[in-house]
């Protein structure tokens, strides 16, 4: 693989970059302290395109690989993960519509979704069905030319204020598994859905989450997402680059916390000496910086495998958010570490980006099923053969 960046990739770097710096990063320390939703900033970010990144040009995104995805949304989570967080489960849902949405789903949502005009969410955890996704109880039932949407979904990002909910809801049987799945785009304001509070969360305190119920919603059958039955198949290939994305979010924030950590070691002084003049202090950093490298190939190389449609690359995705996540959270927590007791407090940002990194192993698959993911897959014969 070419490891240099292309110049159009060094060019959305750059926009990105310019524009986490001017308008997210000045505003991220009030967002957190103030649980601000800063859908003002996200429409912002819409204008450049970075509301459709990879959703195909011809239905008004950028069409860019997850390849140059990966390299927009890390310059943007650097500013403010949460933010950029939320940025990337927008985009996930916006190209499961664009993707497997027919031409009526698709022109009634993805004029307003690419722009960032309306944002959309992803509804797939539910109170009893969290890592066993293919549990899921909430139920559509067939009725004439639409279905009625009944259950429950939890912890679902933007919920309460975004304008489109990917719902995954049970078309066949209780006992139908995974293949009785089917995925819809529903309205957030249709008549039957509730709200519940916003969640008084750890971290990622820039956007809401809630839980959404729902009770005999109505919705046109033109809303579903694909044949009856494929929702989940539906839903996983939407969390390929879903996991990349927080994967990516993780580098941003590392990266971030690498450069203050350095800085920090220069300006501080302690025994007469600037904390860069420690060996020990000098070998903490050199692992950071190594676990952030590390890590950023591994997502690249993911985001290359999807790109390529790479029969490994589930497993390439799932590897990647795993390390990822796990190693950015610690570059982050060192960083921490390295600034004292000042990183402890709010004045600075360390603090901030620990409590927002820390979910990242947790949501779009647990680090624990990642591992379950890749460990089935490499127990196959050939693949460990395969790999590379």
């Amino acid at each position: 693989m070419h490891f240099n960046l292309t110049e159009d990739q060094q060019a959305f770097r750059n926009a990105a970059r310019a524009f986490a710096e001017k308008s997210m990063a000045p505003h991220a320390a009030e967002w957190d302290e103030k649980h601000i939703f800063p859908v003002d900033v996200i429409r912002e970010a819409g204008t450049l395109g970075f509301c459709g990144l990879y959703v195909p040009e011809e239905h008004g995104g950028l069409g860019l690989s997850r390849l140059d995805t990966s390299i927009v949304v890390e310059e943007l989570a650097a500013a403010c993960p949460s933010t950029a967080a939320f940025i990337t489960i927008h985009n996930m849902a916006t190209w499961m519509i664009a993707s497997f949405g027919n031409d009526q789903v698709r022109s009634s949502f993805l004029p307003y979704l690419v722009t960032g005009e309306a944002l959309a969410s992803y509804c797939l955890t539910e109170p009893g069905a969290g890592s066993d996704a293919a549990s899921l109880r909430s139920r559509a039932e067939r009725d004439g030319d639409d279905y009625l949407i009944t259950g429950s979904k939890v912890f679902i990002s933007g919920a309460g204020s975004t304008q489109a909910l990917v719902v995954m809801a049970r078309t066949g049987g209780p006992d139908s598994g995974a293949k009785g799945i089917s995925t819809f785009v529903v309205p957030g304001d249709a008549e039957g859905i509730q709200y519940g509070k916003a969640e008084d969360k750890m971290g990622w305190h820039s956007q809401p989450t809630r839980l959404v119920s729902f009770d005999q919603v109505r919705v046109p059958a033109s809303n579903r997402l694909g044949e009856e039955g494929e929702g989940f198949a539906i839903a996983m290939k939407g969390l390929d680059g879903g996991r990349l994305n927080i994967a990516t979010c993780s580098l941003g924030g590392a990266q971030a916390a690498l450069l203050r950590a350095r800085n920090y070691m220069h300006e501080r002084q302690q025994f007469g000496k600037p904390l860069s003049a420690f060996q020990a202090l000098q070998f903490k950093l050199a692992d950071m910086a190594t676990q952030l490298v590390a890590a950023r190939q591994m997502v690249r190389l993911g985001a290359w495998k999807l790109d390529h449609q790479d029969p490994e690359a589930t497993l390439h995705c799932a590897m990647a958010k795993r390390f990822a996540t796990d190693a950015c959270f610690d570059v982050c927590n060192d960083a921490l570490q390295l600034h004292g007791g000042y990183g402890y407090i709010r004045e600075y940002p360390l603090e901030r980006y620990v409590r927002d990194l820390r979910v990242h192993q947790i949501l779009e698959g647990t680090n624990e099923i990642m591992r379950l993911i890749a460990a089935r897959r490499l127990l196959e014969p050939g693949v460990v053969e395969a790999i590379q």
